[in-house]
């Protein structure tokens, strides 16, 4: 199938007197799915563009596509400062907020159907898009985590208003937020943080799903040279409450894509990790979202 990138659009939005910035795709056909894409720290949106598959994927299967940018090239997620590596957004920043006032407006003007509106993001992004699904659930029909774990703090503070399915990417040689928990091996990794399965453990528990794995799936290894391979893990659970994680064996802090998601892939490989090849991860995320609702 031929793959067509949808026209992308620069925008503003006023969000409690600060103007908030983002990247707009509408689908050819209105209401459509939409799509939040979330970048990590010091990304914008523009990158998540440039260095994920989003566009062309949204143009083959027509639905919109948004790419907000984070103040200070950062999110206000639920961690405590110490919790973050690196600086975070400006003091005060309410990007729960920004992110709900974005949906409002593009369920008012047409371009999103409200029940088909997904939540994504990686890193930083990632921690996002949990605090948005703890915080806003009523507002999405899937939520999607790339990269990033739960920490005391905001699994405490996370108290979803109903069930939210819950897709989980995470790499187990991430030297930034690290598979087993804890601290990472880098210099700019910050400690504190849960391990994957606990963090998967969490999610199984708010959508009601048994605690142990269902299926645990070797995908075909399409990339050899990639230095990794993923399994899926699958979850039982109410009908309509998916939970499933993509470990990504041999993965670090990085996007699965066909993409490359640095501009310098020999510095990114070893100061992140390997990127995975096997999968690509807007893709794989796409199809778990549009099973929902």
């Amino acid at each position: 199938m031929l793959l067509f990138a949808v026209h992308a659009e620069a925008d503003t939005i006023d969000v409690n007197g600060v103007t908030r910035t983002f990247i707009m795709m509408r689908a050819p056909t209105k209401p459509a799915p939409l799509v939040i894409v979330l970048h990590g720290k010091t990304q914008r949106g523009a990158d998540m563009v440039t260095r994920t598959s989003w566009p062309l994927i949204a143009g083959r299967d027509s639905f919109a596509v948004v790419f907000p940018d984070g103040l200070s090239n950062a999110w206000a997620d639920a961690r405590p400062d110490a919790r973050r590596a690196g600086r975070g957004p400006p003091e005060g920043t309410d990007d729960i907020a920004f992110i709900v006032a974005l949906v409002d407006k593009l369920v008012k003007d047409g371009t999103a159907d409200a029940r088909r509106v997904h939540i994504t993001g990686i890193s930083n992004g990632g921690a996002m898009t949990m605090t948005l699904a703890c915080n806003r659930a009523d507002l999405f029909a899937a939520a999607a985590s790339v990269i990033m774990n739960l920490n005391d703090e905001s699994a405490a503070a996370c108290h979803p208003s109903r069930p939210l399915p819950m897709l989980i990417m995470n790499g187990t040689v991430d030297p930034l937020i690290p598979y087993g928990g804890g601290r990472g091996t880098s210099y700019f990794a910050a400690n504190g943080f849960w391990s994957t399965t606990k963090t998967l453990a969490f999610w199984r528990s708010v959508d009601g799903c048994e605690a142990d794995d269902a299926t645990a799936t070797d995908l075909p290894d399409r990339n050899p040279h990639d230095e990794s391979t993923v399994t899926q893990i699958g979850s039982r659970c109410p009908k309509g409450r998916d939970v499933v994680l993509y470990r990504v064996n041999g993965g670090g802090h990085r996007m699965p894509g066909h993409f490359p998601d640095a501009n310098f892939p020999k510095l990114a490989n070893g100061l992140l990790g390997p990127q995975n090849g096997d999968i690509d991860g807007a893709d794989t995320i796409w199809a778990f979202f549009s099973r929902f609702p």
